[in-house]
């Protein structure tokens, strides 16, 4: 009787933990695994107007795509959005999160206004940052304060010398993702022992930059990389920002086009050559695979540090 009681009770928490992990793997293969797989399969085809191609090129979509000097160019976009956007939110973050931190009262308000523009949808931000405050008319918040000083209406999403453009799509980034890396780097700071304040204070230490520089920065050190590693992640994934802030009803200008908008427009354009677009999101991800692993080495992530 025990046995059998033992035997059934290890299949009912096997029954009940396939119920509950069940549909949430079965949604991961269906709606991850295998577009992932399929669009592998799609990129050595000729796969113009059809997701079911039967003519193999080989390797030729991706030279093709390598030569296209719109694609180099959405690259060379990234790298500068990612040089803009990562070390702002980095600082704009961990200056957000050392504020709530040291707050006596009131702190986890703070902490949930911070992080609430997290919550916001990309397309829904966008749209207020083209149509209410950068909209390149007198009406525009920007311009309308520029007035008030006498500085001329700037059109700022198409201007592109300078290009201005690049102030609105990364004021919206940063507005939405800051209070998300708050959290973490409040979390890093929160695993932090007093007792090194403490010891900082016994030895004389400074408080401010001083405690910050020698204890509170190289202690957030997992923290930073990990922010760091995500940002650079999410800044290769931008699109909703760069679509909706830039694109009208004549189309997507030439600039500032990152890759997802350029894939967006080979696969879904006009030409619909889905094999090229595939192509283009396989060397898109093993981009993103190799910068992360770069960065994880160059940081040492995972690596035991000397006791």
């Amino acid at each position: 009787m025990t046995r059998t009681a033992g035997r059934l009770r290890e299949r009912n928490r096997a029954l009940w933990f396939w119920v509950f992990v069940g549909p949430s793997v079965l949604g991961l293969l269906v709606f991850t695994y295998v577009p992932l797989g399929w669009s592998v399969w799609l990129s050595f085809f000729d796969a113009h107007n059809t997701v079911t191609p039967d003519t193999f090129v080989g390797l030729d979509n991706y030279t093709a795509l390598l030569k296209d000097d719109a694609f180099t160019s959405s690259l060379w976009t990234f790298c500068v959005f990612t040089l803009f956007i990562v070390p702002a939110t980095y600082a704009a973050s961990l200056a957000l999160a050392l504020m709530v931190n040291r707050l006596r009262r009131a702190q986890a308000f703070f902490r949930s206004v911070f992080f609430l523009p997290a919550a916001c949808s990309y397309v829904v931000a966008a749209l207020i940052w083209k149509m209410s405050i950068f909209n390149g008319v007198r009406f525009g918040l920007a311009n309308t304060l520029l007035g008030y000083v006498g500085v001329d209406q700037v059109a700022w999403l198409s201007t592109t010398d300078p290009p201005w453009y690049w102030l609105v799509i990364v004021t919206v980034r940063l507005w939405l993702q800051a209070g998300f890396y708050m959290i973490l780097f409040l979390a890093g700071l929160q695993r932090i022992s007093p007792t090194l304040y403490e010891a900082a204070a016994v030895d004389g230490a400074r408080p401010g930059w001083q405690v910050f520089r020698h204890i509170t920065f190289p202690q957030l050190r997992a923290t930073s990389v990990a922010v760091v590693l995500l940002l650079v992640i999410n800044a290769f994934q931008a699109f909703d920002e760069f679509y909706n802030l830039l694109s009208d009803a004549r189309g997507y200008p030439p600039y500032a086009r990152p890759p997802l908008v350029y894939l967006y427009y080979t696969a879904l354009g006009q030409g619909q050559n889905l094999g090229l677009g595939s192509a283009g999101a396989v060397l898109l991800a093993l981009i993103i695979a190799v910068v992360t692993v770069g960065q994880a080495r160059w940081f040492g992530l995972g690596r035991k540090e000397a006791g």
